[in-house]
């Protein structure tokens, strides 16, 4: 009984720890206008001044994973996420774009550090559960973003500057951190799982890492494309450009919520293959047909079907044999990541040179790729 409450705490503690970075990365994208006003940013620099955040994160995935293996997710977990609350509130103090770069760069050093660490102790709470709960995790986060954006414009609409809501949401960031840090599974629960033998990450790591890129990248192209779509190919009104990010948003939070039971009934191997070739088939549908509602409809098949998809490549990779959860993690992280942050702006190139359609019907197209590798593989 003492060993099942422990793990059940440990659960919760890594659910609100998803929830803390869900809600720290969301709630800067809403503070992006008010550092765009406040510095005088034209659009290219504004555009350069948020590739810090991407670098930041990048830079210290591969360090993190080395730090898991060494003192642990949990310890690496509570240090992340400080560094997102205490630098949230900063990224709107800064008075200069060069400051803003270096507060960003710190910011996304602590999200992408948060973001290896919170799943490798996702894993390794897995493991001790005994049953696929890595989708619930992924979900928390979901629900996380939506509470950022929503909620600082909610603190913004009732009286507060925009700084005081954002130290506001910091200072729930720091509750939730430091109440439950305790919770999460301790470095020597963490190191029965790690080999003790550094092994360099290749093969089944790389090849669940370029999948992970894909996955990754099909978020971040509706993230930064979907409402352009929108707008120029399909009509829409600019103040209604945002419901097709919206609509798949809210399907893939409602999707890996209940995702595990879905694991569980069909097996991961048929939640990927028919995951992917459903996404795959909403991208298509969406630039394939005229009709704007169809697009909304395509982009919510896309979150329905990429939802649990990354929840079940992460646990592969805290799997593999004779390498560390901690390190095959960080590089499926990285590889994720960057296709999150370069896929969006290979999109761009190729829609100047195409159409926006055509680069988006690739990206449906690669998700297809990704189905039928991932079934070969298994």
């Amino acid at each position: 009984m003492e060993e099942k409450l422990k793990i059940s705490a440990a659960r919760r503690a890594t659910l609100l720890i998803f929830l803390v970075c869900g809600i720290g990365l969301s709630s800067w994208a809403p503070m992006v206008p008010f550092a765009k006003i406040k510095l005088g940013l034209n659009d290219a620099d504004l555009g350069i001044v948020l590739l810090s955040l991407g670098a930041g994160a990048i830079f210290t995935m591969p360090v993190t994973g080395l730090l898991i293996n060494k003192f642990g997710s949990r310890r690496m977990a509570l240090i992340s996420a400080l560094i997102i609350a205490f630098v949230l509130p900063l990224l709107l103090m800064a008075p200069t774009s060069y400051l803003l770069a270096v507060a960003l760069f710190i910011f996304g050093a602590g999200i992408g550090s948060v973001d290896v660490a919170m799943n490798a102790q996702a894993v390794l709470v897995q493991e001790r559960h005994g049953s696929h709960i890595m989708s619930s995790f992924h979900g928390m986060f979901s629900v996380g973003g939506l509470l950022g954006s929503i909620g600082l414009g909610f603190l913004i609409k009732a009286g507060l500057s925009p700084t005081v809501a954002a130290v506001s949401i910091s200072g729930l960031l720091i509750l939730i951190t430091v109440t439950q840090f305790k919770y999460l599974l301790p470095h020597a629960e963490e190191a029965k799982m790690d080999s003790t033998n550094f092994v360099l990450p290749k093969g089944a790591v790389l090849v669940l890492g370029l999948m992970c890129f894909i996955l990754f990248l099909a978020e971040g192209s509706l993230l930064d494309w979907s409402a352009v779509f929108l707008q120029f190919s399909r009509g829409f009104d600019p103040s209604l450009s945002g419901v097709g990010y919206a609509a798949f948003s809210v399907a893939m939070a409602m999707m890996r919520l209940t995702g595990d039971g879905l694991i569980h009934r069909l097996g991961s191997a048929k939640v990927v293959f028919y995951g992917t070739l459903l996404a795959g088939s909403g991208f298509l549908i969406a630039v394939l047909t005229p009709w704007a509602a169809v697009a909304i409809v395509g982009f919510v098949l896309v979150g329905l079907g990429a939802a649990n998809v990354v929840p079940v490549f992460f646990t592969a990779a805290g799997s593999i044999p004779n390498v560390p959860p901690s390190i095959a993690i960080s590089a499926v992280t990285i590889l994720g990541y960057s296709g999150q942050l370069a896929g969006p702006a290979l999109i761009g190139i190729i829609a100047e040179f195409t159409s926006l359609s055509l680069a988006l019907g690739l990206v449906g197209v690669m998700l297809f790729v990704v189905a039928v590798t991932y079934r070969h593989r298994e």
